[in-house]
């Protein structure tokens, strides 16, 4: 009775234990579930952007809000022709007008194959901000206003684009002569040197690009034509003229006639020919008449 008794406890000992195991089990798979629903839900953690600038320097606000400050460069030109009572003197008129606006004259001519027919050219160049001050007095200085004409041109972009070139030239110059301190044989030295030269090359270009538009943008240029104002009274009968009109007209009407008498020679075969048949025909018809 006693080992019975001992064997049975033993048994639901050992049936415990494995309920127990059990339950153990399927309470840890369900804690597992439970956590991994849980983070599933939970959102993803953003990742912190670096700050603009550290607390003990300035934010740099001229990238992200746009400088649109730009000093703009504008080629200004003008052109006008004018008619007055001297143009020696207002050609003299015309360089002084350039010196007070501390312009210069660029080029300048004059022709006269008589006093009626005289002429002249000059072209200046004065500052910018001086272009209407300077076509103002151009103005007074002519009896008449023939023709008048203004013109301007924004190279800003132009400009822009070449002083960035002109940065990159002066980098890529920068490291080319690192190089050449490192080069080791004289193979690598003067390759470096030529390529160092055409860099060079290109920088003196692009240098001399960007000073014209410096040049042209601040200043200004005027070309102004001069003629010979007509005295007023003056008859307009040139009996010169009208005998030169007409020798020129005679002249031509020579040019023709000989011209139709060249190609009446030329093509005489054939109008002969032509003219021998129709006299055969008609004499051959008059013939005919008589007999009958």
């Amino acid at each position: 009775m006693g080992n019975r008794f001992k064997a049975i406890t033993l048994i639901l000992i050992t049936i415990l234990f494995v309920i127990a195991t059990g339950c153990a089990s399927t309470a840890s798979k369900n804690a597992s579930q439970v956590e991994k629903s849980t983070s599933a839900m939970m959102p993803a953690p953003r990742a912190i952007s670096p700050a603009p600038a550290s607390a003990g320097e300035p934010y740099d606000t001229s990238t992200a809000s746009g400088d649109t400050t730009i000093d703009r460069k504008i080629v200004r030109t003008g052109s006008i022709s004018i008619q007055v009572n001297d143009i020696n003197k207002s050609l003299a008129d015309i360089a002084a007008i350039a010196t007070q606006f501390n312009g210069y004259v660029v080029s300048s001519s004059q022709r006269a194959d008589d006093e009626k027919s005289a002429s002249g050219q000059i072209s200046i160049r004065v500052p910018a901000d001086k272009y209407d001050e300077a076509l103002q007095k151009l103005r007074a200085l002519a009896v008449k206003v023939v023709y008048e004409n203004s013109n301007s041109q924004d190279v800003t972009e132009q400009y822009m684009d070449l002083k960035a070139q002109l940065s990159n030239y002066q980098a890529t110059e920068a490291q080319y002569l690192e190089l050449l301190k490192k080069a080791e044989n004289v193979k690598d030295v003067l390759e470096v040197q030529k390529e160092l030269s055409n860099v060079r090359g290109n920088i003196e270009r692009v240098k001399g690009r960007i000073l014209y538009l410096e040049r042209t943008s601040d200043t200004s240029l005027i070309q102004v034509s001069l003629s010979k104002v007509k005295p007023i009274g003056e008859s307009t009968w040139d009996v010169g003229g009208i005998f030169k009109g007409a020798v020129d007209g005679l002249i031509a009407f020579c040019k023709v006639l000989l011209a139709l008498l060249v190609w009446l020679l030329v093509f005489s075969p054939v109008w002969i020919i032509i003219l021998v048949i129709i006299w055969l025909v008609r004499r051959k018809k008059a013939k005919a008449a008589v007999q009958k």
